[in-house]
């Protein structure tokens, strides 16, 4: 996911690339890793990356581990975030939040930059008020780490606001496999699915008498993802404050 944000940005006309931050490619230019990158050597750290390049934004697609110390440290020198790492904690969400207030310097946050995936989000919330069962079914790649996915989560947590109340969920009084119903989030069923050959994508299903409804999304590609970010990008550093989704900039765009 770097290197493909790194040739959207490098691709982008009102954009510059000036660094990359990875302690996985010591000694190794940028330019070796994407094509019309500048040869500019990989930082090892947020610290020598910010303090090297003194970046306008930061752009983190890493892991919840790595996040609670690169947005933390991004935020107190004054660079905008644009974070697509999932999994993140409340706690981190929380710390952010303040530091974004104290250092008046914005970040947006979201589980997923995919236009069509905050669609399907947005339909499944509209749907969610008028059906009284509910399913999410994500996969993606073997290299994902956290499950369920924050596209997943977040889709769960909106559709059971939406509703105010949870979902009919039937109870089942005999397993022959552990695990086999998933997880379940206000009486919404979520599992999770990761294996090579896919990238991300989710199926959201809805139940009422003698009818289902699918709201599905596909990707094939990790370049569906690049919109969204090039967005974020524009647009962070004329917020204020921690935004929580990419929706909330696809309303104003």
């Amino acid at each position: 996911m770097g290197r493909t944000v790194m040739q959207a940005v490098i691709d982008a006309t009102d954009m510059v690339l000036v660094g990359g931050v990875d302690p996985g490619y010591p000694d190794t230019l940028l330019s070796e890793l994407v094509a019309g990158a500048p040869r500019e050597e990989v930082a090892p750290t947020v610290e020598a990356g910010i303090e090297r390049c003194q970046p306008d934004v930061m752009v983190d697609f890493t892991a919840p581990d790595a996040l609670t110390h690169n947005l933390p440290t991004a935020l107190c020198k004054q660079t905008a975030c644009v974070i697509g790492t999932t999994g993140v904690s409340e706690e981190t969400l929380k710390n952010a939040c303040e530091l974004c207030s104290q250092f008046n310097t914005p970040a947006v946050v979201a589980p997923n930059f995919s236009i069509g995936a905050n669609l399907m989000m947005k339909f499944a919330v509209e749907a969610a008020r008028l059906m009284d069962y509910a399913a999410i079914v994500e996969a993606h790649h073997e290299r994902k780490v956290d499950a369920p996915s924050g596209t997943a989560l977040a889709t769960a947590k909106r559709m059971r606001e939406a509703r105010g109340e949870d979902f009919v969920h039937q109870t089942t009084q005999h397993f022959t496999l552990d695990g086999v119903r998933g997880g379940e989030h206000g009486g919404i069923s979520v599992q999770s699915i990761r294996m090579a050959g896919v990238v991300a994508n989710q199926t959201v299903t809805l139940g009422g008498p003698g009818e289902t409804l699918n709201i599905e999304h596909v990707t094939t590609g990790r370049e569906c993802f690049m919109p969204g970010v090039l967005l974020a990008i524009r647009e962070v550093r004329n917020l204020d404050g921690l935004v929580m989704g990419l929706d909330n900039l696809l309303m104003n765009s």
